[in-house]
């Protein structure tokens, strides 16, 4: 019997059924979603609803924690070793996930979301919101959502802006998806800079209660995450999930 040879399709298709067979509901929910959005991208709510002020770039000064905030577009291979160190030290952080990487790695979202860490939002094709209308920030935002809340169960309440681009019709967008906009109060640019020192230096240097610490999954970032940890640890402080160290009015 000849047998015959899988093509690209096959191996796509087996893709798109891995990860606990969320496959075929993700397509679904997006499809869902983006008919939802030409529908109504303007929703039920007032224009001009926010404004900068209601952006957020730390959280409560009264408590002994910090908030990891991970911007998530690329960097899998790094992200296992990431997770690892953060159980180690019982430590949470925020994973702001870009739509098109949670596509790809569905199975790497689910273990993110099942060790407790909170997941974001990062608009799903890492587009400057501040470039963007109404309706193309609701769609960035909005199907980003379906597909974290097929995969995880989970629908995120927190929109960290890509580039920390954003306008007013950003801000319009999020407070017409109920969520709330969240910047960083120390970035340590690792992106750019790949120097696991340098981070370090970045992510401890006078660091106090209430700071959110931006950060990505690079090969030094999680080589520095756990003597950043460990640094947090000595000086008092806990890292939590973003939605920790906000005032119960700002969830």
């Amino acid at each position: 019997m000849k047998v015959r040879k899988k093509s690209g399709a096959d191996k796509k298709e087996r893709k798109l059924r891995r990860a606990r067979g969320v496959g075929n509901v993700v397509i679904i929910c997006m499809l869902c979603a983006l008919i939802a959005i030409t529908a109504g991208a303007g929703g039920a709510h007032s224009i001009f609803a926010i404004s900068k002020q209601d952006v957020i770039y730390g959280g409560r000064t009264d408590t002994n924690a910090v908030a990891v905030m991970i911007n998530v577009y690329w960097g899998e291979e790094y992200l296992p070793q990431m997770l690892e160190t953060l159980e180690k030290h019982g430590a949470k952080a925020t994973f702001f996930i870009g739509g098109c990487w949670a596509d790809d790695n569905n199975a790497l979202l689910i273990q993110m979301a099942e060790k407790g860490h909170e997941i974001g939002n990062h608009g799903y094709f890492h587009k400057d919101g501040d470039k963007l209308d109404l309706a193309g920030n609701v769609r960035e935002i909005r199907s980003t959502n379906a597909l974290i809340s097929a995969i995880t169960g989970t629908t995120p309440k927190l929109f960290a802006p890509p580039s920390g681009a954003y306008g007013q019709d950003t801000l319009n967008a999020c407070e017409q998806e109920g969520m709330r906009v969240i910047m960083w109060s120390k970035d340590t640019i690792d992106w750019r800079d790949k120097d696991a020192d340098l981070v370090y230096t970045r992510a401890t240097q006078n660091i106090s209660a209430g700071d959110t610490i931006l950060m990505h999954p690079t090969e030094h970032t999680a080589n520095a995450l756990g003597k950043i940890l460990q640094y947090y640890e000595s000086v008092g402080l806990k890292a939590v999930t973003v939605s920790e160290i906000l005032p119960a009015d700002k969830i």
